[in-house]
Formats: C-alpha cells, structure tokens, sequence
C-alpha cells in the first residue's frame, strides 16, 4: 500500500450543491491543517486538539475579506477515514458561500479531489477493502432500510472477513502441498492430493453458499424490475398507486385510461420496485393506442419480475391466455383482482404452469391481500439469503464474476486431481483461485479495476 505521503492534499465539496442550511468542504493530505489554517482566523487549527470541531471565519488570503462564519472540525492521522489528516469546514448552506471556500483552500495549495477519491484513499491505505469501498456507494443509493442494513453490514466487513478467511485457508492447504513436494520423503502422493482434493470441495461449498444471496444482494441494490401488465381495466394503475403508496397513475372505469408506460420507485416491505404501469395489451386500431401496447410488450421482455393482473369480476378471454403464454418462461406473480366484486370464474380457471406459486387474491381499490405480494417477492427471490449459512452477501456484479471464475478454478482442480493430472499442475489452479478471490477484496486487483471503480462514485466522498 502506498504511503500517506505520497499523495497531495485533495479538497472537494461534500454535501448537495444547493441552499440548505449547512454545507461541508472537506480537506484530506498532510498539508490539510496547513491550508485550512491559512484561510481561517479567529483560531490556529495547528494548535488545536484532533477531533475536535473549531468556531472561526474563512478569509480570503489577499484581500482579508471574510468569505464566510464557519465551524471547522480537525481529524489527525491516521484515526480518520482515509488515515491522513482530514479537514473539514461548515459553512451556511448557500451555492455561493460554498464555492468560494472551496476556490479559496485550492487557491493555497489543494487539488480539487476526483469522484471517489477520498474512498479511494482509504481504501490505498489500508483503512477498508474494496467491498467495503463499494458498500459505501450502496449506503449512499439505498432506499429501503433492509438495502441500508445490507450495506452497513457489509461496511462493517461481513464479506471482507469471509473471503479472507477462504484466501487464508487456500494458503494454508498450498504451503503444506509446497513443503510436501519439496520434502517427499515425510509424505505420499496420495495424502497430498486427498488433502488439496478436499480443501477445493469444502471452498467450493462456501462459495456456492455465497452465490445464493447474488441474485437478493443485487435486487436490494438496484431495485427490481417490476411490470404490471393485463388487459384493459383490470386495475394495473390502482395496484401501482397502492404499491407507491400515492396517486402516481390516473385510475378510471374507463378502459384504456392509460396509454403509455408510467415508472414508480416503491417501497414494498423493504424489497425497492422499479413499478412499470404498462398500458393494457390488447388488440386496437387506434395509432396512439397501439403505440402504448407495443412499449408495454418491450417492458414484458426486460422486466426482472411480471405481476400479471386479471380481474375476477370479468370472464377470462383470449387476452388474458394469451397474457400467460406470453409470460410463462418469466418470473411473475399472478395478481388476481377485484375480489370485493362478485366473481365470475374460480381460480382452476387460470391456466397456471408448475412454476407458479398461489395466485395473490387482491382488491386494489380497497388495499387488501397487498402484503402477499411482498411474501410472494421474497420466496421467489430472497431464498438465497434466507437460506445462506453466512451473513455475508454479495452485492454486484463484479462480486458475482470473481465467485464463478473462483469456482471454476476449484473445478478444475477437483478434475485435475480425478484426471489424476500431477500434483504441481493441480497446485495451479489452486492458487489462481486464492488470486481471484483477491480481487474482491482488492488484494490483488489491478489498478485500472480501482480507478474503474471510484470513478462511479460521487464528488467530494
């Protein structure tokens, strides 16, 4: 890792731009208390104690006008996030008063910092790991507090610990195969392998374990994308204003009210929705119409998740049949509505395939069966996380690829050995498994991966 001193002082804005009633700049670098301290008056921040927040005024250097009524905390190395001394100063919350603080501090000396570079630092010097660095984005984009609770227990290393603990238990099977080939005569061919052979087996198991929680780390990340799709005036919209939990959509009695395709973040017990309210799908020769059927199939084809909605107060017709043919190779949940009025069929009537779980019995309009849906979500997509023997939880994409060519790797050292190829061979694979889960920890990423990655992070964090 890359001493503290080899970097320059680094400055950036770190709260909104925007009126509001506090703004912070924040300084990082060995010469952030000086710079600080050549713009302030009223206190010398180079006699103050660390960690302590300071009453001054900013001035500007030339002119000694006052720019700004400031509070000022003072963080020494290496006890701050990123393990330099850290700065940062309070002004009043306006556009202008934030701006030229910030102008003034890179007028002495300090570089205006790059997206993510702050992070970055901390994680050069050894303060977090590159999980870590990512769970500080999804702390930041989360937007339910079960995506909040996933990203602070993986800020505190819940999956640093685990890989850590799968790289260490590699190294020890790998040094005791080096000392068993270069001293053979305390050994035999046999043990080794058998050894090598079972530690692939049991790492293999825990990251498979891991893998479960993939497909819910990432929904909790990104959200799920959720179509609502029927045919005309079976109630999509009353479903997704009661799902977004506020008139998003218009909801008449009149069919076709809506006619094109209407997005909702939601909040669904815990779980983030991206709802799409998709125009009803059904055979029209009005333009404009049309025009809305055909972005509600595009939405069909890209959706995470259908909840396909009928309504029990009408006959099924061909629309509906030809609803679930279009959606039998999805995930979807059958939604069926209206149940506060008189029905006209039962539920043998849906032609439903050995994937579907119970259709939800719902009335949009009155708010009741609502919760299922939420249960249903879950066993669909949160059984790996249920399931998991580990509290660790991978998060990304890029998490996701290093676990498979991890697995792979282990793969083939488990076909190696039944190949019965030689030892030192099979000690190959081994050890590109233990690289490759490196790289999620960054311990052994490469450095266009870093910069990659907190380029993607925001200004001034």
């Amino acid at each position: 890792m890359p001493n503290i001193t080899e970097f320059d002082t680094i400055a950036a804005i770190s709260t909104p731009v925007g009126e509001g009633a506090i703004s912070i700049v924040r300084l990082s670098g060995s010469e952030a208390i000086t710079i600080a301290n050549q713009v302030t008056s009223g206190v010398d921040l180079t006699q103050v104690a660390s960690h302590t927040i300071n009453y001054g005024h900013v001035m500007d250097p030339k002119s000694q006008q006052v720019l700004d009524e400031v509070m000022i905390s003072v963080m020494r190395a290496p006890k701050t996030f990123t393990r330099e001394d850290v700065v940062e100063i309070n002004t009043h919350g306006g556009i202008m008063a934030t701006n030229l603080v910030l102008q003034t501090l890179i007028g002495q000396g300090a570089r205006l910092a790059e997206p993510g570079e702050f992070t970055k630092r901390a994680f050069l010097n050894g303060r977090i790991d590159l999980t870590q660095a990512e769970s500080v984005m999804d702390l930041i984009r989360a937007k339910t507090d079960k995506a909040m609770h996933q990203a602070v227990q993986q800020l505190d290393g819940s999956l640093q610990h685990l890989i850590k603990h799968l790289r260490q238990e590699i190294m020890d099977v790998l040094g005791q195969v080096e000392v068993n080939i270069d001293y053979p005569e305390y050994d035999t061919d046999e043990i080794t392998t058998q050894m090598l052979l079972e530690k692939a087996q049991a790492v293999s198991q825990q990251i498979e374990q891991l893998l479960q929680t993939a497909q819910a780390g990432q929904i909790m990340n990104s959200g799920l994308k959720t179509a609502i799709i029927g045919k005309p005036n079976v109630g999509k919209s009353s479903l997704l204003n009661v799902l977004a939990q506020k008139q998003r959509a218009i909801v008449t009695d009149i069919a076709g009210t809506t006619r094109d395709v209407i997005e909702q973040t939601a909040n669904v017990a815990g779980i983030p929705l991206q709802l799409i309210d998709t125009a009803g799908i059904h055979e029209t020769t009005d333009q404009i119409e049309q025009l809305g059927v055909d972005r509600s199939l595009q939405s069909l084809q890209t959706a995470d998740l259908i909840l396909l909605v009928v309504d029990s107060s009408r006959p099924l017709d061909a629309t509906d049949q030809r609803l679930f043919q279009l959606t039998q190779e999805q995930k979807r949940l059958v939604i069926v509505n209206k149940q506060d009025l008189a029905p006209a069929w039962d539920s043998a009537a849906l032609p439903l395939t050995e994937d579907d779980l119970t259709p939800v019995i719902i009335s949009a309009t009155q708010k009741s069966g609502i919760d299922q849906i939420a249960a249903q979500i879950k066993q669909l997509f949160f059984q790996g996380i249920e399931t998991s023997q580990t509290t660790a939880v991978v998060t990304n994409a890029r998490q996701v690829g290093l676990l498979q060519q991890a697995q792979q790797s282990l793969a083939d050292v488990m076909s190696g050995i039944q190949a019965q190829m030689p030892i030192d061979l099979v000690q190959i694979d081994m050890t590109n498994c233990w690289n490759t889960l490196g790289e999620i920890t960054g311990e052994t990423a490469p450095d266009e991966l870093i910069t990659q990655l907190f380029s993607q992070f925001c200004l001034g964090k």
